[in-house]
């Protein structure tokens, strides 16, 4: 088939590459003319594992191609899939539309012949009732277009498993038609048995927003047991083990630490409640005004538990900041608990120096005051405290005893409860973590501490 992707972003650029990877023509369409040229020449102008290969293969092959145009979008079409993005409102938390509604306003009237319009992008239960009521106005007469709504589930980090290898297609259609157009889209992933729910729109528009609040409780439910433990010596991982044993609950998600962030959890369960408001059933989703709270404690309780650490203070303190991601395998710093906290510290007093595989670049453009530093080791050179704030393999990874060769003071606050505990403090390190009790030493433990032996900045791994 012949499609168009319009919004060539994260969810556009891997839709578009992975729908031309399965066979389809496709047309990739933005008003960024130099993201259009930079995928057109098949570089991927942002980080996601997997994906420069399939854009660079399918752009080679021929199947996918980019453009700014509209009109020539119009033509090529048998389906448009929308993929802009829906930022929170700058003067409320309901979701932005303002590129969605563009989209439709300037594709509409271009259109010809018949076609089916795909929304993607998480919207309001209600957007496709009114856009299908807009296209209709707008389209010229007589012609056939129709509009549904197929949400997507990425996952940043495994965007295109989760496009090639969904764990579920979800279609809001409006007419046989429309249904059968995108079984046909999505054929290969019918026929290796991914489950294909075919529903109204409303209920696929409140699909994806239910899963992200429902991910969302699980974390912030966790993390708000951490709290608790931290009041009562208790240790919040093996609550969360005995807990996933419980099979109806499950082990997943339920790990503590600094709380969810990027472009997609946080603001989809504040435009959820605000669209729950505008609809009189707010009460059914209060909750989930704690549920962002506690997400956001998390980031100040992290702060608290790093100042006392750094002796009550940061004035005058070098503080080494592990991560800016809001999570790994990505370069997304969009809501970053990780780039939050490092700001909050920065604002005390802090002399901050931070790392991060992949997104130090997007962290400097939004906060440029702190050092960024392009190796651990030196970003943990003459620290009085380091932060483990971004769970990515390489800080897992870290030797404690080498790091220390080159840090001021053993002490860690592992933010995301991923550090292997005994190692660090087996090391000489003191390391704290939300929701974990921190053992003191024993004194033939704290002799040995004093003699391990130095390493070399340049033995870090």
């Amino acid at each position: 088939m012949r499609l168009t992707v319009i919004g060539t972003g994260y969810l556009g650029a891997v839709h578009a590459a992975c729908m031309a990877d399965i066979g389809h023509e496709v047309l990739g369409v933005d008003i960024d003319s130099a993201k259009i040229a930079a995928l057109g020449e098949g570089r991927v102008p942002f980080f996601e594992p997997g994906l420069q290969d399939v854009l660079g293969r399918t752009v080679a092959s021929g199947r996918l191609r980019f453009t700014t145009s509209l009109d020539e979008a119009a033509d090529f079409g048998d389906v448009h899939f929308v993929c802009v993005s829906t930022p929170q409102r700058p003067d409320s938390p309901a979701a932005d539309l303002g590129a969605v509604d563009a989209v439709i306003d300037g594709l509409a009237p271009r259109l010809r012949r018949r076609c089916l319009i795909v929304g993607k992008s998480t919207v309001p239960a209600g957007t496709t009732a009114r856009l299908t009521a807009r296209v209709q106005e707008l389209a010229p007469e007589g012609t056939d277009v129709e509009v549904a709504w197929n949400p997507e589930f990425l996952r940043e980090g495994f965007a295109v498993q989760d496009t090639l290898r969904p764990d579920r297609l979800v279609a809001g259609i409006q007419s046989r038609r429309a249904d059968e157009t995108l079984r046909e889209v999505y054929a290969p992933m019918l026929r290796a048995g991914v489950p294909y729910i075919s529903t109204d729109p409303a209920t696929a528009e409140l699909v994806k927003v239910a899963a992200n609040s429902f991910l969302a409780t699980k974390i912030s439910f966790i993390n708000a047991m951490a709290e608790v433990c931290d009041a009562t010596g208790g240790d919040v991982t093996t609550l969360a083990e005995a807990l996933g044993h419980d099979t109806r609950i499950g082990r997943r998600f339920l790990s503590a630490g600094l709380g969810f962030g990027g472009g997609c959890l946080p603001k989809d369960i504040r435009a959820f409640t605000a669209r729950a408001d505008e609809l009189g059933v707010g009460s059914a989703v209060s909750f989930l005004r704690e549920i962002d709270e506690i997400n956001a404690r998390q980031r100040r309780r992290t702060v608290d538990i790093a100042r006392d650490m750094a002796g009550g203070g940061f004035d005058g303190r070098r503080i080494a900041v592990l991560g800016a991601t809001f999570k790994p395998d990505s370069d997304d710093i969009r809501d970053s608990p990780a780039l939050a906290v490092a700001a909050a510290i920065h604002r005390e007093g802090a002399d901050v120096r931070l790392h991060d595989p992949e997104g130090m670049d997007n962290a400097r453009a939004v906060l440029p005051l702190l050092d960024y530093v392009p190796d651990v080791a030196k970003a943990c050179e003459g620290a009085d405290l380091v932060l483990h704030l971004t769970e990515w393999t390489e800080y897992r990874r870290i030797d404690p005893a080498a790091l220390a060769a080159v840090t001021r003071a053993r002490k860690i606050l592992d933010a995301r409860n991923a550090l292997d505990a005994a190692l660090w403090r087996s090391a000489g390190w003191t390391l704290r973590a939300l929701g974990r009790p921190t053992p003191p030493p024993l004194p033939s433990q704290q002799k040995a501490f004093d003699r391990v032996s130095a390493v070399s900045p340049a033995e870090l791994g």
